[in-house]
């Protein structure tokens, strides 16, 4: 096992600092985040930020992975239909040419993006009977 892990480890090719990048409103998954990311080859070089994604001046020409809350364990009470649609308001203003893949783990939040998707994938996660949706910005 050893050998074959350090054959893998030396094919590992440098990131360029930045290039993968995240945020979250949470400075709870913030730290989560720069902690598991301290595990990883090259973790040091993504850069997270507590930061709103309604603050984000644009994400054009990229790919957006994103797994926004969905109800449960949150611990806050927050307007859902609001965020889900605030989000779908970002992708289609600030994020011309991106792709954008958004994990749901209530469909019934698919619709309030207000977008067309390109394709959906069931994913069970934890019980959850999920969505994953792609979505092509233009």
């Amino acid at each position: 096992w050893m050998k074959t892990k350090k054959q893998a480890d030396e094919k590992i090719q440098p990131l360029t600092r930045g290039l993968i990048s995240g945020s979250d409103i949470s400075e709870q998954a913030v730290q989560a985040s720069k902690t598991n990311l301290m595990g990883i080859p090259h973790g040091n070089q993504v850069i997270v930020e507590k930061t709103d994604f309604r603050e984000i001046p644009e994400l054009e020409n990229r790919i957006i992975v994103t797994n926004p809350p969905y109800g449960i364990r949150m611990g806050t009470k927050i307007n859902l239909d609001e965020l889900y649609k605030s989000l779908g308001d970002f992708l289609k203003q600030k994020s011309k040419g991106s792709t954008a893949y958004i994990y749901f783990g209530d469909r019934k939040f698919i619709k309030q993006i207000g977008l067309k998707p390109s394709w959906k994938i069931p994913i069970k996660t934890g019980g959850l009977d999920g969505r994953l949706v792609k979505y092509e910005m233009y």
